[in-house]
């Protein structure tokens, strides 16, 4: 090869974006593989890697705070092209955006949107808690006529989507003058959690017309408890739209879900981070739109948030 092509060969290597130049490397950290939906956001994160050839490491935080912490370190000690983060605690992220920003290695928060400024190569893929909150209770306010009390089961507290969908469901019964929330407690995201804290308010004997969850595994959890007490008039709707949450819509037993569409998320986390490598991302927000699932339409989304 003579000295004019080798002097081009080199130039267009300088040009080319990063992830063309090389084999991109990606570590994920996850929440928690044992939550249904970031077992659902797992594989189709996994998948769309393997599709774009991506090297993809996924960590399991089991809930931890500090082993995130240790993980997304050590992500950055083996100089991974980006990192995908599904935060434990929407507020505890500081010192691993810290880490990421001074390492100049890109951070895309998928899911769980952290409670700090994005600055720099960060960025979030996901959808909008407070949104998913009100299209939850306002389709499950329509089934209930606008009146009676609501149970409220929040997930883990350290999270965002908790608070916010939260915070949505409380604002949307303020509206109502015959709506009230009655009960209101944190299941940490967990089916089992969901049924002792379901079984502990049918015991206190209020009065319970519906039960809104913060999603669909305390959904499920919830109906689990109302089966054992024999209780068939409570209507309770959940959010994710997971396989299993459908599979209760069929049944009968479950109101509605609102979609949340893990496959959106995980294609779009994996997109985000390719852009935000080359600098080709035009927006540090891709907002992933809800869709209210009931027995009328849940058909449409048994082929969605499969694992």
């Amino acid at each position: 090869m003579n000295t004019k092509k080798i002097a081009l060969l080199v130039c267009a290597m300088a040009l080319a974006p990063a992830s063309q130049a090389k084999d991109l490397r990606i570590g994920v950290a996850l929440a928690n593989f044992d939550l249904n939906f970031v077992s659902i956001l797992r594989t189709q994160m996994a998948n769309e890697m393997k599709k774009e050839n991506i090297q993809g490491q996924f960590e399991d935080a089991k809930g931890d705070v500090a082993v995130q912490v240790q993980q997304v370190e050590n992500f950055i000690n083996q100089g991974v092209d980006a990192i995908i983060l599904n935060p434990v605690d929407t507020q505890g992220v500081k010192r691993m955006m810290d880490a990421a920003t001074k390492a100049n290695i890109p951070l895309i928060f998928v899911n769980r949107k952290p409670e700090v400024e994005l600055t720099g190569k960060m960025a979030y893929v996901g959808s909008d808690s407070l949104l998913g909150g009100q299209m939850e209770m306002e389709a499950l306010a329509k089934k209930m006529n606008y009146k009676g009390n609501v149970a409220i089961l929040m997930g883990a507290l350290s999270a965002e989507e908790a608070r916010q969908r939260t915070k949505a469901t409380e604002e949307v019964i303020a509206k109502y003058k015959d709506m009230k929330v009655i009960e209101k407690q944190s299941a940490q995201w967990m089916r089992n959690e969901a049924v002792d804290v379901t079984s502990g308010w049918l015991l206190s004997g209020d009065k319970i017309d519906a039960i809104a969850a913060n999603n669909d595994e305390m959904a499920i959890g919830a109906i689990m408890a109302l089966g054992q007490s024999g209780k068939k008039d409570i209507l309770v709707a959940g959010i994710d739209g997971t396989p299993d949450a459908l599979q209760f819509i069929k049944n009968g037993k479950l109101a509605l879900t609102v979609f949340q569409d893990a496959a959106g998320q995980g294609v779009g986390a994996v997109t985000m981070a390719k852009q935000v490598i080359d600098g080709t991302n035009k927006d540090k927000f891709m907002w992933i739109p809800y869709q209210v699932i009931t027995k009328e339409n849940y058909e449409e989304f048994t082929k969605k948030n499969v694992k």
